[in-house]
């Protein structure tokens, strides 16, 4: 079983580098609104039973960047290095999602359109979605294709929402909503987890216009 001494200075680097780079981006789009949201990278090969991802700091700006913005993590969520960083608070998420997924990165962003959507299709758990081009970004090629985008509860006790993100996760489907909250989604590495966001986020736009569309009409 691997241990985290392994890694070199320059893997650790790298990790911090992959997230400071799509932090940027990110912040750039307004999607950390008053310090929200969290990033993560998976450091080194994946095995459910030790693994070990670089994530944000709680509290911070993200529109800045400084020394203090990421740290590393165990399976647990545990810091693996003496610090005074806490990591976000939603880092348990991160931990059952790169368990049940073996992903390389995940990525949690809170906009307008997500959380709308998430709380207009809540009754349902999921949004539906049919042929839209940008579900080819998630991976899907199938023509015309269907897929349910799962939405859980949003509870101030983190831990409370895990079974739900265990239970709900979709095979084919590289993210879950979490009520009135956010999207979080994830990838092989981070230009994956990076894609499948921009594309969640054009189809819940789409959704949203669309519902629009159809209330006006009838």
């Amino acid at each position: 079983m691997s241990s985290f001494e392994q890694f070199t200075l320059e893997q650790k680097q790298q990790s911090f580098d992959e997230l400071r780079d799509v932090k940027q981006l990110f912040a750039s789009r307004s999607w950390f609104p008053g310090t929200s949201g969290n990033l993560s990278v998976r450091i080194g090969d994946f095995d459910p039973e030790q693994f070990y991802f670089a994530i944000t700091a709680s509290g911070k700006d993200k529109t800045v960047n400084t020394p203090e913005d990421f740290l590393f993590v165990d399976k647990h969520g545990q810091a693996c290095e003496k610090t005074n960083l806490r990591p976000s608070a939603e880092t348990l998420i991160h931990c059952e999602i790169y368990r049940l997924t073996g992903a390389g990165a995940i990525f949690h962003i809170h906009s307008v359109f997500n959380n709308v959507i998430s709380e207009y299709f809540w009754d349902r758990k999921s949004v539906p979605v049919d042929g839209v081009e940008l579900i080819k970004g998630l991976n899907n090629w199938e023509e015309e294709a269907h897929i349910e985008i799962p939405i859980v509860s949003n509870f101030a006790d983190i831990s409370k929402i895990v079974p739900e993100v265990t239970e709900r996760l979709q095979p084919g489907v590289p993210g879950i909503l979490l009520r009135k909250h956010g999207i979080y989604a994830w990838g092989a590495n981070a230009f994956e987890a990076k894609r499948h966001i921009e594309a969640f986020e054009f189809i819940f736009e789409y959704v949203y216009r669309l519902e629009l569309l159809k209330k006006g009409m009838s």
